[in-house]
């Protein structure tokens, strides 16, 4: 799928690809395939150091053998690669069943590292199968997750350098494989908002199903469109300015100029001209100044250097 397919993507003058795919079940002739005595040190031992490798030990005349296998390979193809499987024929190599003491079949062991670390015998249940999977290579999802959180980590980078495409697509891709990721759905609507499509960001955050809404990065962003749609409203910020040039105490002046300097991205002054109403005037509209910086913080986040900065500030001012 094409960015040009994506109800999320913003445009920037040109189609971005993205594409991602996740968990499902892998090619089996990837993951499933028969050895050898002469390839079991290539296709186990060498193999499992990259991932976990399940050794089936198994023979033509093992009815057992033939109800775990089918069982088996199903398992390790819906597996979302996190293990491979390998079968070994024990009446053609008996050498390697023996150096393991394999005495009854169908046996599997798990190696790791070059090294086998568990196993059981018998045709178990799928059930079991999957457990054992589990036990080995780590519950379903967990690689998923990992990869899905150091893209997310990716794309805040790349956006944060200025690389709004590149930060859109990553989040497009991750939208692709999962529609209702909440922290790529606030990072491709700030990448909207970034080259200047609000509109845009406000339809790709629009008719979400309850909870995702209320997922505190997709509220922040809409809030950020609410302060940007607002701002839009507060007339020129020269004319403000001025206006404060005048009379340094016109705190309805100097309360619109820090709406305008927030959505334009100068937080820290957008913070001050709070602070300076607050020091002068705390009962101006009804704690108005206070009240907006806390939406501020709420919009730029915790651990922004301007929200750490007027916090510390505001701190100084309340318990003065």
């Amino acid at each position: 799928m094409s960015a040009g397919d994506n109800p999320y993507a913003p445009s920037y003058g040109g189609q971005m690809n993205v594409s991602a795919s996740y968990g499902g079940a892998a090619p089996a002739g990837d993951l499933i395939k028969d050895t050898t005595t002469a390839n079991f040190s290539r296709d186990v031992l060498e193999a499992s150091r990259q991932q976990p490798v399940l050794v089936d030990f198994w023979a033509p005349w093992c009815g057992p053998c033939k109800q775990l296998q089918p069982i088996i390979e199903k398992v390790v193809g819906e597996s979302a690669g996190r293990v491979k499987l390998v079968k070994l024929n024990i009446d053609d190599h008996p050498s390697i069943p023996g150096q393991l003491g394999i005495q009854s079949i169908p046996a599997v062991v798990a190696f790791v590292g070059g090294r086998p670390v568990d196993g059981f015998m018998g045709a178990v249940p799928e059930s079991q199968i999957r457990a054992f999977i589990d036990k080995i290579a780590g519950p379903a999802g967990a690689d998923e997750k990992a990869e899905i959180e150091a893209m997310l980590a990716e794309a805040k980078t790349l956006f944060d350098a200025g690389d709004l495409a590149g930060a859109a697509d990553l989040y497009g891709a991750l939208l692709q494989a999962d529609p209702e990721n909440a922290a790529a759905l606030a990072g491709i609507a700030e990448c909207m908002i970034a080259v200047g499509q609000p509109d845009n960001a406000r339809q790709a955050l629009g008719n979400l199903p309850e909870a995702l809404a209320a997922d505190p990065a997709v509220a922040a962003v809409v809030k950020k469109l609410d302060q940007i749609e607002e701002a839009r409203k507060l007339g020129d910020p020269a004319a403000l300015e001025q206006a404060l040039a005048l009379n340094a105490d016109d705190h309805a002046a100097r309360l619109n100029l820090a709406k305008i300097r927030n959505v334009e991205g100068d937080r820290h002054a957008a913070a001050d001209h709070l602070l300076y109403i607050m020091k002068r005037d705390r009962a101006f509209d009804d704690d108005g100044a206070r009240r907006e910086l806390l939406q501020f913080f709420d919009v730029w986040g915790a651990k922004d250097p301007a929200t750490i900065a007027a916090r510390r500030k505001l701190s100084s001012i309340l318990f003065s």
